[in-house]
């Protein structure tokens, strides 16, 4: 069944940025963040909320965003500022991030959720519920959920004793018995409740 279909934008600038971020809720890694410009008439199958799309879709859709994107960005922020900042500030600084790495400049930001740090420049509106609501918003979820799951693969690699290729970092009954058993690593938040 196809989700139901979402709104290019919510101002009809057609240089309004979507953004959106993934891992907030994880042990481990980076917060990732991303800011997404679309064409009015972009509009692809399936395109919805990361978390609603299967792993396969995902990487799709990654491919469509990225080819005919009228401009994306993908930035984060690391454990060491997540614990310096808190969390929920990580995430904006990682948003901040993606918008200045936009090659076309932002006319609004339209942001996933209820909270933001307002950039210096650009106006913007939170929306709860935006990346099942907008294209721009569900783009830059699939394109911070999959850029997010790939570096938690590649980190798999060097620790593959917590299964991150699997639960991506996220607070698994697994990955909390590896922190158990083998300790934190250095990509672990220790600010967070680990165990």
């Amino acid at each position: 069944m196809l989700p139901t279909p979402l709104l290019a934008s919510h101002t009809g600038h057609p240089l309004e940025a979507g953004l959106d971020e993934a891992g907030r809720g994880c042990l481990a890694g980076p917060v990732f963040a991303a800011a997404v410009i679309l064409p009015p008439d972009f509009n692809p199958a399936f395109l919805t909320d990361s978390k609603q799309v299967s792993a396969r879709r995902r990487e799709v859709l990654r491919v469509a965003i990225c080819a005919e994107a009228v401009a994306w960005a993908v930035a984060e922020a690391s454990p060491d500022e997540i614990a310096a900042l808190n969390i929920a500030q990580a995430s904006y600084l990682a948003m901040h991030r993606a918008v200045a790495a936009l090659g076309v400049p932002a006319a609004h930001l339209l942001v996933d959720g209820n909270r933001f740090r307002p950039h210096p420049t650009i106006p913007h509106t939170c929306m709860v519920g935006g990346d099942g609501r907008f294209r721009h918003i569900a783009a830059a979820s699939i394109l911070a959920k999959t850029f997010r799951d790939e570096r938690m693969s590649k980190l798999a690699q060097e620790f593959p004793a917590y299964g991150w290729q699997q639960n991506a970092g996220y607070p698994t009954a697994a990955h909390r018995a590896a922190i158990r058993a083998h300790g934190p690593t250095p990509h672990h938040r220790l600010g967070f409740r680990l165990l």
